[in-house]
């Protein structure tokens, strides 16, 4: 699980994604031409967020193709609605303090005040449903559905272990 260090890491990284260089070109190694155009589709600082777990992933020595792929686009279903730096701060003070509620709260059509729950809560299902009808294979669509389902004891599959390196990647990042 994330720290309230890294949340407030990856928040000033959001705030200011126009100061740091946006290269897309790792992504465009990794990914087909409709991968890659829903790619280049996010915010800055989700490409920015997207490039930092590949690159966390690459340094770590780990080039499963699959894994790779739902790096660079495990938050896609964010596309779907707008997902600003407000609802990100509303939804990770709800979650540390309100488990309970945001589960509840994320249950709903994304509208009025539940809107930012039912974003994070859902974006890995519509990322999915994306990436699987651009035809991006199987393994990499599973990872981005499942990135946000938590883990129990060790890995138990080749699956597993690399929704875990993911999980772990995109925390750091």
């Amino acid at each position: 699980m994330i720290s309230v260090a890294g949340r407030l890491r990856q928040t000033f990284q959001f705030l200011f994604a126009w100061l740091f260089p946006l290269n897309n070109e790792p992504a465009r190694s990794y990914l087909t031409a409709a991968e890659y155009a829903l790619f280049l589709h996010m915010s800055r600082p989700e490409r920015q967020h997207h490039l930092r777990v590949l690159a966390f992933l690459l340094d770590q020595g780990h080039r499963h193709p699959s894994l790779l792929k739902a790096a660079l686009l495990h938050d896609a279903g964010k596309l779907r609605y707008r997902f600003s730096l407000p609802d990100r701060v509303l939804v990770v003070l709800v979650k540390a303090l309100l488990p309970g509620k945001f589960r509840a709260w994320s249950e709903a059509e994304p509208l009025g005040w539940r809107r930012s729950f039912v974003i994070s809560a859902k974006h890995p299902i519509w990322g999915a449903e994306m990436c699987e009808a651009i035809q991006t294979d199987s393994l990499a669509v599973d990872l981005i559905r499942s990135h946000q389902t938590h883990l129990d004891g060790e890995p138990a599959s080749e699956r597993d272990r690399l929704l875990a390196l993911l999980q772990q990647a995109d925390d750091r990042s």
